[in-house]
């Protein structure tokens, strides 16, 4: 009986601590809600500073007190500091006690996403807004809107995206064509060198022989010389010097006119020995019988 007795009393000591607790919140909301009205007043008045030192007054007095949170969000928007505003608006929807402060939480969450063109985020706000109140053409309104800027925004994306991936491709290919210009530049360049080279070097090889002389070399001795060589009978230098022409160097009717001297000279030296033959031969005197 006495073991019955102790557990009614705890369960009644319970009770009343729930109920002082209650009483306590209940309390701290009024007062919260009170400091409210007065940082309404000065919100209305343009004193955004003390307004707000009342709304953060009254939030610390009750985490129930959705409005305090909410209108401190609205002067933080108004002000176009959507963080903060959306911060509160957060903190709002999370202290909601009812649908309606939840539809408004969300629906001024969606306007914050809206500023700051993450339409995606805005829809999804709008959405969560009308799950609480699913008859408020306003947030219906916007929810369409955002949709709207949200394709846009995604087309734009996407053009950009294959703006960036064209000239991407056509810098590749600007750099390939540059490339190979400059290669074939290269080989044009080298084969140039290689064709002079190849020039310069028949030059000193044609200046050796004595028959075409390099440019720097057709002037004074190099005159001299080939004028000696052109007068090769000339007592101008010893005979050791000169240059005797080549049998190649002799044209045709040369050739031609050298073996008739030759063939002249032969049969003269034939004759003056038929000559000497008879000369010297014995008469032999033979009598007719």
């Amino acid at each position: 009986m006495f073991g019955l007795l102790l557990s009614f009393t705890a369960v009644q000591a319970q009770e009343n601590n729930i109920e002082k607790a209650q009483r306590e919140a209940e309390k701290a909301l009024q007062a919260s809600t009170n400091i409210t009205y007065e940082a309404n007043q000065e919100l209305t008045s343009n004193n955004f500073v003390s307004a707000e030192a009342e709304y953060r007054k009254a939030i610390s007095k009750s985490d129930k007190n959705a409005a305090a949170r909410f209108n401190l969000g609205n002067a933080y928007y108004n002000r176009e500091s959507f963080g903060e505003a959306f911060g509160r608006y957060k903190e709002a929807g999370d202290a909601a006690a009812d649908k309606s402060e939840k539809h408004k939480a969300f629906h001024n969450m969606g306007n914050v996403f809206m500023k700051n063109k993450e339409y995606e985020k805005a829809v999804e706000a709008y959405k969560q807004a009308l799950r609480s109140n699913p008859t408020d053409d306003e947030t219906r309104y916007n929810l369409a809107l955002a949709k709207k800027m949200l394709e846009k925004q995604q087309d734009e994306q996407k053009n950009d995206q294959n703006k960036d991936d064209q000239d991407k491709k056509d810098q590749e290919n600007e750099d390939k064509d540059k490339d190979q210009n400059n290669e074939g530049g290269d080989k044009e360049k080298k084969d140039e060198g290689e064709q002079k080279e190849d020039e310069n070097k028949d030059k000193g090889d044609q200046g050796e022989n004595g028959e075409d002389k390099p440019e720097e070399n057709q002037k004074g001795d190099g005159d001299k010389k080939k004028e000696q060589e052109k007068k090769p009978n000339e007592g101008d230098q010893p005979q050791d010097q000169k240059q005797q022409p080549k049998p190649n160097q002799l044209s045709k009717q040369q050739i031609q006119n050298l073996l008739e001297a030759m063939q002249n000279e032969e049969k003269k030296v034939q004759e003056k020995m038929e000559a000497r033959k008879v000369r010297g031969k014995k008469i032999k005197n033979e009598k007719d019988w």
